[in-house]
C-alpha cells in the first residue's frame, strides 16, 4: 500500500469511527426514553441488539410512552424500518456476498443487520468498491458497538434521569426532523411532506396514538421516484443523509488517484 492510499485509508477509518461514535451516543437517549415509556433494561437492550434501527425504536417507545398499543407501535416502527429494504438493494451489489458455506450466511446476516443509513451513506460516498465495502463494514461495526453500549448506559442510568429536564423527550421529535429535513429542499419531498402533514394534523384529535403516523404515510408515493435501475435508489432517511452525503467528496483525499490506490490495496 503506498502512503496515498495508507492515508486514504486512514481517512475512511476515522471518518467511519467518527460517524459510529457520534451516532452510538444517541443511544443515550433511547435508553433513558424507553425506561421511561415502560420497557425494562433487558427489553430497551433487545431492542437495541435485534431492531437495531434508530428512527424504529424510537417511534416504538414513542408510541407506547404516548400510551399507544404494542401494535400500533410495532406497525409504526415496521413502516419506517421498511426503508432498510431499499438500502439493501444499494449495499447488495457492493458487498458482493455470496457463498452457500456457513461463513457465507454469517456474512449476509451480518450485513443485513449492519445495512442502517449511516452504513449506507457512508458506503455509497465512496468511489470503488473496495472501498466501499470497507466503509461499509467500519462504519455499521462501529455504530453497532456503540449504540448498544449508550444504550445500556442510558437504560440503567433511565431512572435517575429526567428526560424532560435534560431535553432527552425532545431527542424522538428532532429526530424526525433531522430526517425528514433534507428532503424538504426538493420539491416532492415537500410535498409529501405537506400532505403527511395534513394528514396527521386531521387524525390526531379522532384515532389513538400512533395511528395518524401510519395513515399519513401514504403521502410517501408523492415523493417515489420511478428508476429502471434499483441501485439508483436514494437513502429515504437518516439524518446523515445531508452531513456525511454533503462532505463526502472529502473522505478519500485529495485527487481521484489516492482513491484508486485506496481501491487496489483494500
Amino acid at each position: 500500500m503506498t502512503a496515498a492510499a495508507s492515508a486514504a485509508a486512514s481517512a475512511v477509518t476515522r471518518q467511519g469511527i467518527s460517524v459510529g461514535i457520534a451516532t452510538g451516543a444517541y443511544g443515550i437517549s433511547f435508553g433513558a426514553l424507553s425506561v421511561a415509556a415502560g420497557l425494562d433494561v433487558w427489553q430497551t437492550c433487545a431492542l437495541s441488539l435485534l431492531m437495531f434501527t434508530g428512527g424504529s425504536q424510537f417511534a416504538f417507545v414513542g408510541v407506547l410512552g404516548a400510551g399507544g398499543s404494542g401494535l400500533a407501535a410495532g406497525a409504526t416502527a415496521g413502516l419506517l424500518g421498511a426503508r432498510n429494504a431499499l438500502y439493501s438493494l444499494q449495499v447488495a451489489p457492493l458487498l458482493d456476498l455470496q457463498g452457500l458455506t456457513l461463513g457465507g450466511r454469517l456474512r449476509r446476516v451480518a450485513a443485513a443487520q449492519l445495512t442502517i443509513d449511516e452504513s449506507t451513506a457512508m458506503a455509497t460516498a465512496q468511489p470503488g468498491a473496495p472501498a466501499k465495502r470497507y466503509a461499509f463494514w467500519v462504519t455499521g461495526a462501529t455504530v453497532f458497538v456503540c449504540w448498544n453500549v449508550a444504550t445500556l448506559i442510558g437504560a440503567l442510568a433511565g431512572s435517575a434521569i429526567d428526560p424532560e429536564r435534560y431535553g432527552l423527550d425532545a431527542a424522538f421529535p428532532a429526530g424526525f426532523v433531522a430526517m425528514v429535513a433534507p428532503h424538504l429542499r426538493h420539491r416532492q419531498g415537500l410535498a409529501a411532506g405537506a400532505v403527511a402533514a395534513v394528514i396527521c394534523l386531521t387524525l390526531i384529535p379522532f384515532t389513538p396514538v400512533g395511528v395518524p403516523i401510519l395513515c399519513a404515510a401514504a403521502a410517501v408515493f408523492i415523493g417515489v421516484r420511478r428508476s429502471d435501475d434499483p441501485t439508483e435508489l436514494q437513502p429515504m432517511a437518516g439524518a446523515l443523509d445531508a452531513e456525511i452525503a454533503a462532505g463526502g467528496n472529502s473522505f478519500l483525499g485529495p485527487n481521484q488517484r489516492d482513491e484508486r490506490d485506496l481501491g487496489s490495496a483494500l
